[in-house]
């Protein structure tokens, strides 16, 4: 296998020459470059990757942290993610950090020991600003600091398009069903969202929106029904939710959406009943996933990037309105 002394040699040249031309360097004349592309050719020489990032203080590797991988929006959102990584030559460690506070604390330490660039975080935990220092970080809905840029969806329009739907279509008394993580997040725009439109129109408000991890959805829902049964309208603050929603109603002998009407923030994904979607809030997930890691990349860089990124979702209408 050849060196990169052995292409200094052929072309004549010194190993810092070499050096320069492999990285794009601006000082070396045209024939001098010319000589070593052609006996890098000639000696089919391939440069150490591993080494120029040692030298260049990189690992080449970004993290991605969701809370699970069995949900569907995270686990398409990490494919997007690491396909993008993947054309701006990046490896992506995926790590699920649910009821793991630890692991999401190992990737901030690896970070500082470059031996990962940066992370992509959808958390459930709060953490100390002073921990993120120096730390190249994108946050997905959450607001994590001043200096961590948040990817999301336009949640405030979204939910708003969704529940004037709902009134729109004959519901009478819409209640709202959702689960929030512990830190600051855009998710929290969808409950504020119902409870500005149910007082815009007079209507009562019928809530259940508690903080939960993913796999705890179904005790809420059941607490919903047990408080709330004779509503005809309900807003989903997730698509497991929705989904969960619909069986229990169905469970209750109430049709779905004679009886109840739903509209689920998250979507398109496996029905609940096989057959048709569930009227839904899609997110643009691949886009928002390939926006956040090029926003990291930039950040590794040292680019300036937004501060928050909003990207437009869209209005479904599928099986469970009328």
């Amino acid at each position: 296998m050849s060196t990169i002394s052995d292409v200094a040699r052929e072309a004549g040249v010194g190993v810092g020459t070499v050096s320069r031309v492999l990285n794009g360097g601006k000082s070396v004349n045209e024939k001098t470059r010319r000589l070593v592309e052609e006996a890098i050719s000639k000696l089919a020489y391939t440069p150490n990757s591993s080494a120029k990032r040692l030298r260049q203080n990189k690992s080449g590797v970004i993290a991605l942290m969701i809370p699970v991988l069995y949900h569907p929006f995270f686990s398409r959102f990490a494919e997007a993610a690491e396909q993008e990584a993947d054309s701006h030559g990046y490896s992506m460690l995926l790590v699920a950090s649910q009821q793991h506070v630890e692991k999401e604390k190992r990737i901030i330490e690896r970070i500082k020991r470059k031996e990962v660039d940066g992370a992509i975080f959808v958390t459930h935990y709060e953490h100390r600003q002073e921990d993120f220092l120096g730390c190249p970080l994108v946050s997905i809905d959450r607001h994590l600091g001043e200096n961590i840029p948040c990817v999301t969806s336009d949640n405030y329009e979204a939910t708003k398009k969704s529940i004037e739907y709902l009134i729109e279509k004959g519901c009478k008394k819409i209640g709202y069903i959702g689960t929030k993580p512990l830190v600051d997040s855009e998710i929290m725009l969808r409950e504020k969202v119902y409870r500005e439109v149910m007082g815009v129109h007079g209507m009562g408000e019928y809530v259940v929106n508690e903080i939960a991890i993913h796999g705890d959805e179904a005790a809420l829902v059941e607490k919903f029904f047990n408080l709330y049964g004779d509503v005809d309208g309900i807003f989903a603050a997730g698509y497991t939710v929705a989904r969960l929603t619909a069986e229990y109603a169905k469970s209750m002998g109430k049709t779905v959406p004679g009886d109840i009407q739903i509209v689920s923030y998250d979507g398109c994904f496996p029905t609940w009943d096989n057959t048709a979607l569930l009227t839904c809030v899609e997110q643009p997930i691949d886009d928002m996933a390939r926006s956040a890691v090029d926003i990291l990349i930039d950040k590794i860089k040292g680019k300036p990037v937004e501060a928050r990124t909003v990207l437009e979702s869209k209005f479904v209408i599928g099986c469970s309105t009328k």
